[in-house]
């Protein structure tokens, strides 16, 4: 006799091994921390974690690139929260993914939390979604933004699955550097972003970037992707309150009065807008810097909310990527500043100047359209 395509004689034997397995686990002393962490739920003590982490963002106000504010919010995260799986994909010294306290997994031996995938950003994102799928652990997976590309078919069934991925993608953007344009993502931000169920999170400095990874380990239904940056950034922030990047968008810096425009950016670009804004106010013209770090957070905002932080003055956009996308939230007439085409080779503050992406090119670009 067969029940659902298994014989008796088998079905009794595998019974008799779950309720095996079920006894033991109702004796468990660790019991209450396996259903934990197979329900998905994070540590209780995880808001403190964060709270620990952004109070010291605010207190040394680091200068770091994004990618090594990562590594500090990882430092913090993974002794507090058990679960969380790393590797990266032959790129860790510049991912800045590994805790020294994981240890790595190798043949034999599976007691680490740290997994060298070699290069093969496919098969890592694919190995990420079945830990994910088998429940108990959160991976998380680094590699440059540009070498998205080859995950793009794994992040896409994450995305449908709905599963609990992290993936930290760094040098996002010409900001890279002399490895040129083969490495130099610009397309990338704008066709991550059309994909469904897929939270593409920018940070602008330490203090987004804690809250961004606070957002991306709180999220159950679907992947994350932490967008950083290989050139150091100043710390924007040092208020402790809000996860304001929960919100998607924000207010940083509003105008000393009725705004003359909006100045809105992500990433390493925000204090570039932060820049113009003072060079601006120098001559008496008003803006406002809003920082949106995940556009699909801020589209799931109430229209209220979105209007009162873009406000009705006329909108240019700030980002080193193509402009794709950004007509949603600049309007008819905004104005956007970043890239057309690919980028080059050279340092990246050369790289900024000679595409155009400067402070001194945002407030021309404003002063032309106030006229």
């Amino acid at each position: 006799m067969r029940w659902a395509g298994i014989t008796r004689p088998s079905r009794c034997r595998t019974t008799t091994a779950r309720r095996a397995w079920l006894k033991r686990l109702a004796r468990h002393p660790q019991r209450a921390e396996f259903e934990r962490v197979t329900a998905g739920r994070l540590p209780e003590n995880f808001h403190e974690t964060i709270a620990a982490l952004r109070a010291w963002v605010a207190e040394t106000r680091p200068k770091l690139a994004t990618r090594a504010s990562s590594q500090k919010a990882l430092e913090a995260l993974v002794p507090a929260v058990p679960e969380l799986v790393g590797g990266s994909a032959d790129l860790t010294g510049s991912n800045l993914t590994l805790v020294k306290s994981m240890g790595v997994v190798s043949p034999g031996n599976f007691a680490g939390r740290y997994i060298h995938y070699g290069i093969r950003e496919h098969g890592m994102a694919a190995a990420m979604n079945g830990i994910a799928l088998h429940a108990g652990l959160i991976p998380y997976g680094g590699t440059f933004f540009c070498f998205a590309d080859y995950m793009r078919p794994a992040i896409r069934l994450a995305a449908l699955m709905r599963q609990r991925v992290v993936h930290v993608l760094t040098h996002d953007s010409i900001g890279l550097g002399e490895d040129g344009p083969t490495h130099q993502p610009v397309e990338h931000l704008a066709s991550l972003r059309a994909m469904p169920n897929v939270h593409v999170l920018r940070p602008a400095d330490a203090m987004e970037t804690a809250e961004c990874w606070e957002l991306a380990l709180r999220r159950t239904d679907g992947p994350s992707l932490l967008v950083l940056s290989r050139q150091t950034l100043p710390t924007l922030r040092t208020d402790t309150g809000e996860n304001r990047s929960g919100r998607g968008g924000y207010v940083l810096a509003e105008a000393d009065g009725p705004r003359a425009a909006t100045l809105i950016a992500t990433g390493s670009e925000v204090s570039i807008a932060i820049a113009a804004r003072e060079a601006l106010a120098a001559e008496g013209i008003k803006v406002a810097v809003v920082s949106l770090p995940c556009w699909e957070l801020f589209a799931a905002q109430d229209d209220g909310w979105r209007a009162g932080v873009l406000g009705g003055a006329p909108r240019f956009g700030i980002e080193a990527a193509v402009a794709q996308g950004w007509e949603r939230w600049l309007g008819p007439d905004g104005v956007f500043i970043g890239m057309t085409g690919f980028g080059a080779s050279a340092p990246a503050e050369i790289l900024y100047r000679f595409f155009g992406i400067t402070a001194d090119a945002v407030a021309t670009a404003v002063r032309k359209r106030l006229g």
